[in-house]
């Protein structure tokens, strides 16, 4: 028995006349259990047995099981002549509903088990031809009337739409060839060349809005007319949702750059730290690409030291979803072998929103320093100790020249919370700091032509510059550390 009541009877009747196919009626119906859309296609001679043929007395028998169990010639030649009727392309769907939709579509949407995805759940997506939109609006006006006059009280946004119905039938059977059910979309796009035009699916359906019935029916008949063909099937697209890979880094090497670097087209270093991590990274997760972020950057000739910067990849298109924590573990040692110029650790998989964690990390948290300084005034020790004492030190900071060609010019407020020294020669000192996030210490060390104020060149009344500088600490708790 099918989930449709007596009320629904002239619905079925009128829809069965017009040359609709059985899912399409239950969809007009407002049918919702799932599992009647998913029944064989033959569900139409249920619907005649039970909806157009009046049903017989106590020996009633469904035409079904009738078949089953051996039928009568007129049995027989009822279920010829509905079968001719039921090959008929559906006036609304377009055979999405009928051909297209079961274990043998099924079959060849799984071809993607060529591809190697691994995954966990599936996501069954769904591109339908803007003809559909019209079909459906002439077949709602036909039962329309008839639905008023049983003060049947549907709206035309009660219906059961063809995508919902494809995925109901076709999400089952999907992810059990696909053997799993780590997010992956399969995309199913069909297509309806005898009406392809330039007018996209959405296009249509905000015109059928604002149209007034009266004005569809002048010039759209009602219901659709039987259709000569039915909708194309094109090539199925797959794609795993992004995996998301965090970790910490440091940066052993005073020429090479986090990301590629390139200036006016042309390639200034050979590799970079993004690379550097990248790629066996991708090798792993059989990833299509990826985006690269972290928590700040530092300059080429920047080290990064301590307990190393935050980063976190997405990884576009995985063909892996997951790893176990040795593979994790084999990984992350893949990478600091290839290069002694880097080293990875807290190599992890995390969600998308997990790595917020780190982006809040970029303005709000602190991050110490240590810089080689030079000045042009010889120095003694006690010139510099003072510096050690200053805390809380405000600077206004002009958006430095080497930056201005990529970042809009305006005065940031930075603060530098404490700082210590270490005196070496007449010349030379190490400065520590310890400022927050955003700080440009090159600029507060040399001034930047006065686009840095105080700067220690007027804290020292002497010109100063920095010869090296290291990143010891970038103080955000993400991600969560692993035990070696």
């Amino acid at each position: 028995m099918l989930p449709l009541k007596e009320k629904d009877k002239p619905i079925v009747q009128k829809l069965l006349s017009a040359g609709c196919c059985a899912r399409c009626v239950l969809r007009f119906c407002c049918v919702s259990v799932q599992a009647a859309y998913r029944k064989p296609p033959q569900v139409r001679l249920i619907l005649h047995e039970e909806h157009v043929f009046p049903p017989q007395p106590a020996a009633h028998w469904s035409l079904i099981a009738k078949l089953e169990a051996g039928p009568s010639e007129e049995d027989a030649a009822a279920a010829v002549k509905l079968k001719d009727e039921e090959s008929r392309v559906c006036v609304v769907c377009l055979g999405i509903l009928q051909d297209l939709c079961g274990p043998a579509q099924a079959l060849k949407v799984c071809t993607v088990k060529a591809e190697k995805y691994e995954f966990d759940t599936l996501v069954l997506s769904v591109s339908l031809p803007a003809q559909l939109c019209v079909r459906e609006h002439s077949c709602w006006l036909h039962v329309k009337k008839e639905l008023r006059e049983k003060s049947i009280a549907v709206d035309r946004d009660d219906l059961i739409q063809v995508k919902e119905a494809f995925k109901w039938i076709m999400q089952g059977l999907v992810a059990k060839e696909l053997g799993g059910v780590s997010l992956f979309e399969v995309s199913v796009e069909f297509t309806y060349p005898e009406t392809d035009s330039v007018f996209t699916r959405m296009a249509v359906v905000k015109a059928l809005e604002k149209i007034a019935d009266a004005k569809f029916l002048k010039h759209y008949p009602s219901p659709p007319a039987q259709p000569t063909s039915s909708c194309i099937p094109q090539d199925v697209q797959c794609l795993h949702m992004s995996v998301f890979v965090a970790g910490r880094y440091n940066k052993f090497c005073r020429s090479l750059p986090q990301t590629p670097w390139v200036i006016d087209g042309e390639r200034r270093m050979e590799s970079s730290v993004e690379e550097l991590i990248a790629a066996p990274v991708l090798s792993s997760f059989r990833s299509d690409g990826f985006n690269f972020s972290s928590s700040g950057r530092e300059d080429v000739d920047v080290r990064t030291l301590g307990n190393g910067r935050p980063f976190a990849m997405e990884l576009l298109n995985p063909h892996r979803s997951r790893l176990s924590r040795a593979e994790m573990k084999q990984l992350q040692e893949t990478i600091n072998k290839s290069s002694d110029k880097i080293r990875v650790r807290d190599l992890q998989i995390v969600t998308r929103e997990a790595m917020s964690r780190m982006k809040e990390g970029e303005e709000e948290k602190t991050k110490s320093y240590t810089a080689l300084i030079w000045t042009l005034k010889p120095i003694q020790r006690e010139d510099i100790t003072f510096i050690d004492d200053i805390k809380d030190l405000t600077l206004d900071q002009k958006t430095p020249l080497r930056v201005l060609h990529r970042r809009a010019l305006a005065v940031r407020q930075r603060v530098i919370h404490s700082m210590n020294t270490r005196f070496l020669d007449s010349h030379h000192f190490y400065l520590g700091l310890k400022t927050q996030a955003g700080t440009y210490i090159k600029e507060f060390v040399h001034g930047d032509f006065g686009r840095t104020k105080p700067n220690l060149c007027e804290l020292l009344r002497t010109d100063t510059d920095i010869l090296e500088l290291d990143v010891e600490s970038v103080d955000v708790d993400w991600p969560p550390s692993i035990p070696e």
